[in-house]
């Protein structure tokens, strides 16, 4: 069982349950998955590009994605309906948890300027979407072999009902939220 997964279990649910006054156990919220998108950005017509996000994407999540394609056809981008974009690997269970341990302590303590993660990229039904501009912050890509920096997006969906309540959840797990200043 991974530290972030025991953390939850033992401290982090007796706190949420005594915050939020739940009287059940089952009421307390939890992360049910994490989905990760990943983009070949302007050079969408090149295959190897998106063979390159592919890859990266298999290293940073340790499994292996599956091609998301154009819904439909953008003449302006030279896209067509059908023309594969990027990759999307969705994370459950023990994936799930060392990737999101992987993610608060390694990764977003790499990030350039980094002062926080903004608290308002929660969608109104607790879950929270992060975008990360430079995939080469996380350990298993090597600078070297990236040809252009291509961003990825990271949404953790979780069972809370608010977004206080997952908000309250994450930082309980260790997301460095930024500090509302006033």
């Amino acid at each position: 069982m991974n530290e972030l997964q025991v953390k939850f279990n033992e401290k982090v649910k007796q706190d949420i349950m005594k915050n939020f006054g739940y009287k059940s156990p089952m009421q307390i919220p939890r992360i049910k998955k994490i989905v990760i998108n990943m983009t070949a950005g302007n050079e969408v017509s090149n295959t190897k590009a998106v063979e390159e996000v592919i890859n990266e994407l298999t290293l940073i999540t340790g499994q292996t994605p599956y091609k998301t394609h154009a819904k439909k056809s953008l003449a302006s981008f030279k896209i067509r309906e059908g023309m594969p974009m990027g990759g999307k690997v969705t994370l459950r269970r023990d994936k799930m948890w060392d990737f999101l341990q992987k993610l608060i302590d390694i990764v977003i303590p790499r990030i350039r300027d980094f002062r926080g993660i903004s608290p308002k990229s929660f969608d109104g039904r607790g879950n929270f979407a992060l975008g990360i501009e430079e995939e080469i912050i996380f350990p298993e890509i090597d600078f070297d072999k990236i040809r252009r920096n291509k961003g990825l997006d990271v949404i953790i969906v979780t069972s809370a009902n608010t977004d206080s309540e997952a908000k309250y959840l994450l930082e309980k797990l260790g997301m460095p939220f930024a500090k509302a200043t006033n």
